[in-house]
């Protein structure tokens, strides 16, 4: 279990500190947790603190009741907690293999690399050995990335606005993607996102708002409010949307 304890976040600005976050609290159990919210309420920010990239002004994040505040990204890694990027990194000079097998952490064949990047909508033969540059577009390195978190199995598999940069067609694979991670995987998966449909294959959903959790539960009784319509409304929308897909 991933919990957040009181955490805020200052960050500086022009006119003085600024704050991000504010006292959030927050228990993530195994299961899909959908974070949402207006642009600049705190969402990524929040990611970025679970994650290790930056560390909270006050707070503690705990996993699995053990202290992990003042560790690292790498030392987070280590413990089981899996980012994927808003905007994924280019890796000159690393093909796609070698970055499915390092986030593996351990050797694999070639066959086993392949059958992650078919999970999520590549033709294995055409990526396995390209490098990590430029050559590849946004949509095509975020389905990478996606394809190492798979490969790592983690605890926490965390993903920060992951239909950024995805064209309609790559969108509906990744819905398909992630409902499938959600059936067959273990753990804890978060993700950051506005998309609706994202947000409806969620356990739960939290709201961030002006740097503040403002509501966190089942999907079924956050949603209606969120998209102001009733439970029943909502739940003919959640239908339409799996038989559209």
């Amino acid at each position: 279990m991933l919990e957040l304890k009181n955490v805020s976040f200052n960050a500086e600005a022009q006119d003085g500190v600024k704050e991000i976050l504010k006292d959030v609290s927050l228990k993530i159990d195994d299961g899909f947790v959908a974070i949402t919210g207006p642009n600049g309420g705190g969402k990524s920010t929040l990611a970025k603190i679970i994650a290790g990239i930056v560390n909270p002004t006050s707070g503690k994040i705990l996993l699995d009741g053990e202290d992990i505040t003042n560790l690292s990204i790498t030392e987070r890694a280590q413990k089981g907690i899996a980012f994927a990027f808003q905007q994924p990194v280019r890796f000159k000079g690393i093909t796609v293999n070698d970055l499915i097998r390092l986030a593996a952490g351990k050797e694999m064949d070639i066959g086993e690399a392949c059958d992650y990047l078919s999970q999520v909508g590549l033709c294995a033969r055409d990526y396995i050995n390209r490098e990590v540059n430029a050559s590849l577009s946004g949509g095509e390195l975020k389905r990478i990335e996606i394809a190492t978190v798979l490969a790592r199995g983690s605890k926490v598999s965390l993903f920060d606005e992951p239909e950024a940069g995805i064209d309609l067609w790559s969108f509906g694979n990744l819905i398909n993607v992630f409902e499938k991670l959600h059936e067959t995987k273990g753990g804890s998966i978060i993700i950051i996102s506005h998309q609706e449909r994202i947000l409806n294959i969620a356990d739960k959903v939290a709201v961030i708002s002006a740097g503040k959790l403002k509501a966190y539960g089942a999907k079924d009784d956050i949603l209606p409010e969120l998209l102001g319509v009733t439970k029943s409304a909502c739940s003919v929308l959640t239908e339409t949307i799996k038989e559209a897909d």
